[in-house]
């Protein structure tokens, strides 16, 4: 039996202990404490070794923090845990005490063998979770029996290891969190700036000091209000107040519209920015996240410029449209262009549908100093009336049902250029004061807008009917008329420039056969003479598509016509006319509705009238309702409306 001295004794060496490690520890930490702690740990218990380690779960390694041998601290150094007495402590996360032979029990290990050990016993350091972090062990040179007061000294040694190693890891975490964090802020494209409460720059990134022109250590301690112009101040300002009622973990906002910030030289720049409220230590932050988006800006306007440009040319470009023809008649209307071409008198060209007016604004923007800039069309009849205004001054966000973002109207985009108005009659009359003011000023503003915007625009208008009439009806305003008539332009039609149909022909045949993959060579002269005599009503436009579907049509290397052709509208309909524009209507109406029968009243679609006439087929629908163009059975319809059957 222990005797009360014995025992007495034993607990007063423990508590000794104890307290040795504490004092020994409670100002270390990291190397410092674990040195402390081995060699207390050797001394306690009387082993010639003792050490803690820290484990590398992805190479099966252990790490030395500390280890002393015969009462000396040694080198840290690192051993495989494999075919050793800590792979039991690591993999299964026990305590294990092998009181002797140790080395017969692990043959295989030289670090056994080295230290002459004969006994070992050791504890894993866990965390919270459970995951082995490392562990701590002694190892004698003579056998180690189990004894209670030695393994309640152990467990605490190992407990205060363990909060140790704890501590280090999570500080260790700690530091490459913020290494990483810091490298994403250093490293972000957008400016990041923290503020403290009264809005002073505590810390910025690179990328802000590159927005404000700062140097690399310049800004810190500066007010943020310097680097903002005074509206955008007092509106952040507005904004913080707002984020602060937001509950806890959502105070924070994208900014609406951003803000004007100032930048290299005290030059304004728009800038996307962010606001979050944080607390760290019990103190208040500000971070305001921001990008300058002035070239973005800049570069989306000249995209969207240039994709107008392109989607408005592509089809020109895509047919490879030009001005063909020798007569005098057409030699005379691009003298007259020439003319005008370099100044910015704004012109009307007149004449029949598929006369090529187009062409002759075109012909009149690439000979004038606005060739570098966009030429931008605009149908007129193409447009519901309620739409036209959109297309030609834009909209902002909100402005009709539908207008969910802000869009650029047809003036906006031309500026520098021209614009192209075709079909200018057809432009609604409650519109075309609007007209006028941006022809007389410059002017205008969006729908929806309150800001008077101010355009570059050379005007060039086109018209199938005849204005002046239009005007004596009312149907036209004539301050409007005469500010578009500066200076007009004519464009004959094909039946008054037949000797141009043979050049037509041979411009076209060629793209029309390659394009349907047909080697069509030859005009016979009887084909040639059909398409001299023939009037034209389509006129150009007309010309092509009859080349087109004769090319489809024809089975081997010659062009031949359709049988209808042949006979000549004149002929077959026997209607004279004294003016190319008096019978215009007349003649349109009557062509679109041969076009129509012979496409069975099919308006869209490969085999449909709009694409014989190329047309978009709310073009055709428009232009039929306009002219009065019924379907048959609308017609019976109608018919039997207005004369039901007697009783």
């Amino acid at each position: 039996m222990v005797s009360h001295a014995e025992w007495f004794s034993c607990e007063l060496d423990q508590h000794t202990t104890l307290r040795t490690v504490l004092e020994g520890t409670a100002t270390e930490t990291g190397t410092g404490f674990f040195d402390v702690l081995v060699q207390s740990l050797s001394q306690a218990l009387q082993t010639r070794y003792a050490w803690v380690t820290e484990y590398m779960a992805g190479l099966r390694r252990l790490k030395t923090l500390a280890f002393c041998a015969d009462g000396e601290l040694e080198p840290p150094f690192e051993i495989d845990i494999e075919d050793t007495p800590c792979q039991k402590i690591i993999d299964h996360s026990q305590f294990v005490h092998y009181p002797d032979n140790i080395r017969e029990l692990f043959p295989r290990s030289s670090k056994l063998k080295e230290l002459e050990a004969v006994s070992y016993m050791g504890v894993p350091l866990s965390n919270l979770q459970g995951d082995v972090l490392g562990h701590l062990a002694v190892i004698d040179s003579q056998p180690m029996p189990k004894a209670p007061r030695n393994l309640a000294l152990f467990k605490i040694f190992a407990s205060r290891a363990a909060a140790e190693l704890r501590r280090l890891r999570a500080e260790q975490d700690l530091q490459e969190r913020e290494i990483e964090l810091r490298s994403l802020v250093d490293g972000a494209m957008d400016g990041i700036v923290v503020l403290d409460e009264s809005f002073r720059i505590a810390r910025l990134n690179p990328a802000a000091r590159s927005v404000f022109g700062l140097s690399a250590e310049g800004g810190t301690g500066d007010s943020l209000w310097s680097y903002l112009a005074p509206e955008s101040r007092a509106k952040l300002n507005r904004l913080i107040q707002q984020v602060d009622t937001f509950p806890e973990g959502k105070r924070f906002m994208w900014i609406p519209d951003g803000l004007q910030a100032l930048g290299p030289g005290r030059r304004p720049f728009k800038a996307e920015a962010t606001i979050s409220r944080y607390e760290t230590q019990g103190q208040r932050h500000l971070a305001l996240i921001l990008r300058n988006v002035s070239d973005r800006i800049e570069a989306e306007r000249r995209i969207s410029h240039l994709q107008q440009e392109r989607d408005y040319l592509r089809e020109a470009m895509r047919s490879g449209e030009e001005i063909v023809g020798a007569s005098d008649a057409l030699q005379k209307v691009l003298q007259s262009a020439a003319q005008v071409a370099d100044t910015d008198t704004t012109v009307l060209i007149q004449g029949e549908t598929g006369t090529g007016k187009e062409l002759i604004a075109r012909y009149l923007h690439h000979r004038s100093h606005r060739a570098h800039g966009a030429f931008i069309t605009l149908n007129c009849a193409a447009l519901q009336p309620n739409l036209v205004e959109s297309e030609l001054f834009g909209h902002e966000a909100g402005a009709f049902t539908g207008a969910t973002q802000k869009r650029k109207g047809r003036f906006e985009l031309a500026d520098g250029g021209t614009l192209f108005l075709d079909e200018v009659s057809e432009i609604p009359l409650e519109l075309q004061a609007k007209l006028l003011r941006v022809l007389q000023e410059g002017q205008f503003e969006r729908i929806g807008g309150t800001r008077t915007l101010s355009c570059d625009v050379r005007v060039v208008a086109a018209t199938n009917r005849r204005l002046g009439e239009a005007v004596q009806s009312a149907q036209f305003r004539s301050d409007l008329f005469y500010r578009l008539n500066v200076y007009p332009i004519r464009v004959p039609p094909l039946r008054e420039r037949r000797e141009d149909i043979p050049l037509l022909v041979d411009h076209f045949l060629p793209q029309i056969s390659q394009r349907i993959g047909k080697a069509i060579t030859t005009v016979p002269s009887g084909t040639l003479q059909s398409l001299l005599d023939y009037d034209w009503p389509g006129n150009v436009r007309e010309l092509k598509n009859v080349i087109e579907r004769a090319a489809i049509t024809s089975t081997g290397p010659d062009l031949r016509l359709p049988e209808t052709l042949r006979t000549g509208p004149r002929e077959a309909e026997g209607e004279g006319e004294d003016s190319p524009f008096e019978a215009l209507a007349t003649a349109e109406r009557r062509y679109i509705t041969r076009v129509l029968e012979a496409t069975g009243w099919r308006i869209s679609g490969p085999s449909g009238a709009a694409k014989v006439l190329d047309l978009n087929p709310s073009t055709l629908r428009y232009r039929m309702k306009k002219l009065g163009i019924r379907k048959p059975w609308q017609r019976a319809s109608e018919a039997n409306r207005s004369y039901p059957p007697s009783s």
